[in-house]
């Protein structure tokens, strides 16, 4: 196979994702990005403190710094961008195609790294031209050095953009990994990296920080200013006063750092031809060699039992298709009232048009379900998959909370665990092809708050054991801070979730904000684990409450939007 061919995939690739909206808000990210590299000079949050300093705004610490601001952020956030390539491939029946062909799957594997990486560099390109444009708006120095800027792009960033797209493809390979537990799961694995990237003895060089930071100390130390090795820092962070300035020109890379990124690179490309060891490429064929126990017990469905007058559909066993009604009724009230998130079938779609046919209008005056079943009904389909292991864990941690001296201990891993349900909300009915549907209902907003209320529920049970403790130790604030964040965190996932129709908003932004939380930010301590005092240090409860009871607003809106104009 010639090797024109994986990057004649990856620039076909590459293209199609350019046209999408979504990738001219990446690149105004990436701007943003640039900017928060480069604060003005009275700023208090700042990317890189050298104990209490940084380097005047020249093109050599301009272009560090937003060189490893760019591997810091795109190697966590450039992961969730770029993931969904093969993905896309098999929901689009692409693979299908690619499969028919003679392409082979280190090709296909390596068309799709390169992919990855042209978007992750395209972001890294915006962060290099945007860097001397701030330059000249700070103002302390006009001369432009190209070499200067662009150097720590190539031999700090790159190198790990490398490597973050041969982590998607790879988490894309691997069934467990290829959804939203591969979404928490690369969260964890990059937060080590940062780490681990950072540290004086870092493997291959890291960030190649300690490269920079030791340059940094030379020329600090020449110009007079003492500085302990450790007073070094890099990431957002906010100081207490705005940093003092010393001259800087730049650090030249040794031959061990170069072979380390070199190392990188290769180690990148290894990790992407791993899984052609076992990824199918959509061949079904191959599929059957590995799953034929799978395939032979695998049973057709009964067929659905259509109730007197063509009303609807029963499942089997008396159920719903989606476990979620007894009844066995699905007429057009209770589809408007029922959970617009409905993991429906074939069969159900089928009684439901059938009812929509019906001019009479008795089904509309049938609106028999209460709230209570509504919220009963969307909580049932909220769950609906979730494992035993999932529950049995969750009962643990509800115990351990329980035991645990501080009752605040367990909450963040409490309100961790249910990640992925949360997800769910706001994303089913598109994700099970019922958006159009349910669009046909006369009002979405009873089934949207049946949703949001399920999702309100799953949040207070998973963190009650907390709730309860502090209750009895009559903490009130404590309990306050509970409230509204069980209050939030649904009402985040209902927002983004009805607002980008997808799951992996929230995950991505969700875990952010935990673990700000986690790490003392109070700012954004939604939970009320950040202490000062004994009492809870971050936003009030009824701010956080507010805040939540806004997001739920706004979902509400856009789903009425979206509703009037079909």
């Amino acid at each position: 196979m010639s090797a024109r061919v994986p990057v004649a995939l990856a620039v076909a690739d590459f293209r199609e994702r350019v046209r999408r909206p979504a990738y001219a808000v990446t690149l105004l990210a990436a701007v943003g990005l640039a900017c928060l590299a480069v604060p003005s000079a009275g700023s208090r949050w700042v990317i890189i403190d050298v104990g209490g300093h940084r380097g005047v705004y020249t093109s050599a610490w301009i272009g560090t710094a937003t060189a490893l601001a760019g591997a810091l952020w795109l190697t966590t956030g450039g992961f969730y961008v770029v993931r969904d390539a093969i993905a896309r491939d098999e929901r689009t029946r692409v693979g299908q195609l690619l499969a028919a062909t003679a392409l082979r799957t280190p090709t296909y594997l390596l068309g799709k790294f390169l992919s990855n990486f042209l978007v992750l560099a395209s972001m890294a390109g915006v962060l290099a031209v945007t860097a001397p444009l701030m330059q000249l708006a700070r103002g302390e120095s006009a001369a432009v050095d190209p070499v200067a800027l662009l150097l720590p792009f190539a031999v700090m960033t790159l190198p790990l953009l490398a490597l973050t797209a041969a982590a998607a493809v790879l988490f894309e390979t691997i069934p467990l990994l290829r959804g939203g537990v591969g979404n928490v799961v690369w969260f964890g694995v990059s937060m080590a990296l940062l780490l681990a990237g950072q540290g004086r003895n870092a493997p291959l060089g890291g960030f190649g920080v300690q490269q920079a930071a030791e340059s940094m100390r030379a020329a600090m130390a020449a110009q007079g200013i003492g500085l302990r090795d450790r007073e070094f820092s890099l990431g957002l962070t906010f100081v207490n006063r705005p940093l003092r300035t010393f001259r800087w020109d730049g650090f030249v890379p040794d031959s061990a750092f170069m072979g380390g990124r070199l190392v990188l690179v290769l180690a990148a490309i290894a990790v992407v031809l791993l899984p052609a060891l076992w990824f199918g490429r959509f061949d079904p064929a191959r599929r059957l060699l590995k799953e034929p126990a799978a395939e032979s017990a695998a049973e057709p469905a009964p067929e659905p039992v259509r109730q007197p007058g063509g009303r609807g559909v029963q499942g089997p066993g008396g159920e719903g298709p989606a476990g979620a009604w007894n009844t066995g009724r699905t007429a057009l009230s209770d589809v408007s009232d029922a959970a617009p998130g409905s993991a429906w079938s074939g069969t159900a779609r089928t009684g439901v048009l059938g009812v929509l046919g019906d001019g009479s209008g008795s089904a509309r005056r049938r609106r028999v379900f209460p709230f209570r079943r509504l919220l009963v009904g969307e909580l049932r389909i909220l769950v609906q998959g979730v494992s035993h292991w999932w529950w049995i864990a969750a009962a643990a941690v509800v115990v351990a909370g329980f035991v645990t001296p501080d009752p605040t201990t367990l909450l963040p891993l409490a309100w961790i665990w249910p990640v992925l349900i949360w997800s769910r909300l706001g994303t089913q009915r598109v994700e099970h092809g019922l958006d159009g549907l349910l669009g046909a209902c006369p009002t979405p907003s009873r089934g949207l708050l049946a949703e949001w209320a399920a999702g309100v529920v799953l949040t207070a049970v998973t963190g009650l054991a907390p709730l309860v403790r502090m209750a009895i130790a009559a903490d009130w604030p404590g309990m306050g801070a509970w409230a509204g964040g069980a209050l939030l965190v649904p009402s985040l996932a209902l927002a983004l979730g009805v607002a980008c129709r997808a799951h992996r908003v929230f995950q991505v932004v969700y875990l952010g904000m935990w673990y700000l939380a986690v790490n003392g930010v109070a700012t954004i301590d939604y939970m009320g684990v950040v202490r000062s005092d004994g009492l809870p240090a971050g936003p009030p409860p009824f701010a956080v409450a507010g805040l939540a009871l806004a997001l739920v607003g706004a979902a509400l809106a856009v789903r009425t939007a979206r509703h009037a104009t079909r």
